[in-house]
């Protein structure tokens, strides 16, 4: 089988792996970086278990050659804690809320939500459903999903507000920082 190098920076580390030129970024962050939360379902990019932000947009990573992934910027639910190990605002929101059941879907949820509350911090329950379309949950916990995309959107707007109202400039949280 013929490789390629590809360089990656997952989770704002950068990687070098030279790799099967028919592996997917789906393989190449479970098999090689043992990144857990990237889950292969479907194979065919329509439940969104396999879910990972590329330069901060969704993607379905089981659908993506890792030769084609070259200077991506990736993020996976490993990625998105702080330094000091604190939980991104959406993680928590989706405990609080208990927004899981089985919590196979949960990481690629959160990664969509993380996206979708970066491109809207206000979203209605009707953007949620449409946003997160891509993303399936064979329990049925839809409505305690939409809560904790409520809360987190609560919780960013919040943050925005105590930012704006000591003069730090105004941006959303970053995953990994």
């Amino acid at each position: 089988m013929m490789e390629q190098t590809v360089r990656l920076r997952v989770n704002g580390h950068d990687h070098e792996f030279a790799v099967p030129c028919d592996e997917t970024l789906l393989e190449t962050l479970r098999e090689r970086l043992g990144l857990a939360s990237v889950r292969e379902t479907c194979g065919i990019g329509i439940c969104g278990a396999c879910t990972v932000l590329a330069n901060g947009r969704p993607l379905s990573s089981c659908l993506l050659l890792s030769v084609l992934a070259e200077g991506l910027e990736v993020t996976t639910l490993e990625g998105l804690s702080g330094s000091d190990g604190a939980l991104h605002p959406v993680q928590q929101a989706f405990l609080d809320q208990q927004a899981f059941h089985c919590s196979y879907c949960t990481p690629g949820m959160i990664l969509s939500v993380v996206a979708l509350l970066a491109e809207n911090l206000a979203p209605t329950p009707e953007d949620v459903a449409r946003y997160l379309a891509g993303n399936l949950c064979r329990c049925g916990s839809y409505l305690r999903i939409l809560a904790a995309v409520q809360d987190a959107a609560a919780r960013l707007q919040a943050a925005h507000a105590d930012r704006s109202d000591v003069g730090i400039a105004r941006s959303m949280p970053t995953p990994g920082r």
